[in-house]
Order: structure tokens, then C-alpha cells, then sequence
């Protein structure tokens, strides 16, 4: 059994490093050249650049989301969260995700399902006093969260002040912290949440490799992986008119909206150079995940990837 495992893993380190060579030639892996959108720059001058690009639209991000997906993006956060489908007691890292709208959706389904259970546990309860009932109601709404917690981590200052001033303006507090920190190198110990997340943020990650790396490493055993991203378009007539609308309209919504054309042009170049599902989803298995498989919404306009760790590397070689 012991050589199995071994086997397993030394497979699994061919593939990864024969997958790493055909990312360095998409820019993806470590060298000395890397995408910046379509420019060509050192992996030094992508990751400042990147900084830059979210200190500026910092403060007009989610008006800017608003604007240039009309109002899509909203649903399709729904949609992931819902996919996620989390249950009081979850404990979830959030990573690039600065503004909060994965965590406060969060904490809306979880607080739903938690009022549910509340409702159903009092239904059961008809033959108690009416005393009785109030007390266990007042110690239960003091949890309102079953003990879930949301952790947002993103790597800008300005992008986790936006977020920590909306969810002040919105009301959550409980459940919900935030944290700097690095997708490539992540502050927290290993197996320590139950499901991770990045909205929008895989694409701006210098080293993708390594931020799947991460993920697979804090997640437990029987963590769930959770990505949500633009992606590759499958209809033709759509992937022309998508892409007429991207280069034509997106940088002229940013320069009127956020006085920034020169970062929205990043953002639909970034869009055409991430790779397309089922290459995202390789990289998603190389870094050990198990029953990885993604779902198009919107023929592709974005994608939603998903996989498990299923048990520990460390302890299985």
C-alpha cells in the first residue's frame, strides 16, 4: 500500500512539472518573461503592476462590476454561493476578496439555513412553556452563524479598506474577518478551513501554480475548492460580439467611471490570455485536487471550477 501512495505522488510530481512547462510557455510558471495583459514583462513587474491596477479601482470596483457586467455579476455570485452551498459551522477562507461580496453572501445563506434549522428545532418543541421556548431561542439567535466564520484575505490595502468600510455600512460584523496576505503564500496553518474560494481573482495571481498550492494546503481533508472566473467563450457569434464589447466598451466605461482606461484595458486582455477551462482545470489537478470539474455560465463568459482535497499528501507519502 505504502508503495502505491508512493507511486501516486511520484506521478502526480511528473505531471505537475510536464504541466509547469507548458504554463511557462503560456507565461504562467516561473521566468523571466510573463503577461501583463499583452505585454510582456518580468514576474516582478506583474505583481507591481497588478497592486497598482487594484490601489486604483479600489474605490470604484463594484460600481465599475455594476457598470460593465450589467448587473450579471451579481447573479453569478449567487450562483457560486449557492454551488457552495455552505451550512452553519463552515469555516471559509476567502482569497482576492477585498469588497466582500463572496463574504456577505456567505453569511446570508448561512444565516438562512441557521434560521431554518431555528424554526424546525421550535417546531419540535410545541409541549414546552412558553419560558422555556424564549430562552432557547435567546441563547440560539446569539449564534446566528452556528459558529461559521468567513476569513477575506487579498493582498491590497485599499481593496480590504473598501471591504471593511462596506461591511461596516451593511451591518456585518459577526463571523467575518480580514486579513492581508499573499494567494502565493498564505498566513494561515495547514488543514485548517473547510472550503476556499477566489471570485474574480485567480486571473490576477502571478503564480497560479502556487496559489493552488496554498489552497490545496490549508484546505482539511475533505475541503472543497471553489473558483469563479472569466473564462473562454464556446459560441462563436458570441465570442466575436463579447469581444467587440470588451475592447470597445469596458476601457471607455473605466475612463468615464473610475478616470482609468489604461486598467480596464488590463482587465479584458488578462481576460484573453487566462486560460480556458479545461487547461484551468489541469492546474486545478496538479496541485492534488479530486473530482475537479467546472460549469459555463453564460456560454462560458464565466466559469465555475470546483474540487476536493480528499486527504492529506503529507500523511499519505
Amino acid at each position: 500500500m505504502a508503495a502505491v501512495r508512493l507511486c501516486r505522488c511520484r506521478c502526480r510530481a511528473l505531471l505537475s512539472r510536464s504541466a509547469g512547462a507548458l504554463r511557462a510557455r503560456r507565461g504562467l510558471a516561473a521566468g523571466p518573461e510573463m503577461h501583463f495583459g499583452f505585454q510582456t514583462v518580468t514576474e516582478e513587474e506583474r505583481r507591481e503592476k497588478i497592486y497598482q491596477v487594484f490601489e486604483n479601482v479600489a474605490k470604484k470596483y463594484d460600481v465599475m462590476n455594476d457598470s460593465m457586467t450589467l448587473g450579471i455579476h451579481r447573479v453569478w455570485k449567487d450562483i457560486f454561493v449557492h454551488k457552495m452551498n455552505p451550512c452553519p459551522g463552515t469555516l471559509l477562507l476567502d482569497v482576492a476578496g477585498g469588497t466582500g461580496d463572496i463574504a456577505f453572501r456567505f453569511i446570508n445563506y448561512v444565516h438562512s439555513v441557521r434560521q431554518r434549522q431555528l424554526q424546525r428545532k421550535l417546531k419540535h418543541h410545541q409541549n414546552l412553556s412558553w419560558q422555556e421556548i424564549f430562552e432557547s431561542y435567546q441563547k440560539d439567535k446569539f449564534n446566528s452563524l452556528g459558529d461559521s466564520q468567513v476569513v477575506v484575505c487579498d493582498i491590497n490595502r485599499e481593496m480590504l479598506k473598501v471591504g471593511k468600510q462596506k461591511a461596516q455600512h451593511l451591518g456585518y460584523s459577526e463571523g467575518l474577518s480580514w486579513v492581508l496576505g499573499n494567494a502565493e503564500e498564505l498566513p494561515f496553518d495547514d488543514d485548517k478551513f473547510d472550503v476556499y474560494t477566489i471570485a474574480f481573482g485567480i486571473r490576477n495571481v502571478t503564480r497560479i501554480d502556487l496559489a493552488l498550492q496554498e489552497a490545496y494546503r490549508v484546505l482539511k481533508p475533505g475541503g472543497r475548492f471553489l473558483c469563479l472566473e472569466f473564462s473562454h467563450v464556446s459560441n462563436p457569434l458570441l465570442s466575436r460580439l463579447y469581444d467587440l464589447y470588451s475592447f470597445q466598451v469596458i476601457p471607455v466605461l473605466g475612463e468615464v467611471i473610475a478616470g482609468d482606461w489604461k486598467s480596464y484595458q488590463y482587465l479584458v486582455e488578462s481576460i484573453r490570455q487566462f486560460p480556458p477551462q479545461e487547461e484551468l482545470k489541469a492546474m486545478i489537478e496538479d496541485a492534488g485536487f479530486f473530482k475537479v470539474d467546472y460549469e459555463n455560465l453564460n456560454f462560458g463568459i464565466v466559469a465555475i471550477h470546483s474540487g476536493f482535497k480528499l486527504h492529506n499528501e503529507n500523511t499519505s507519502c
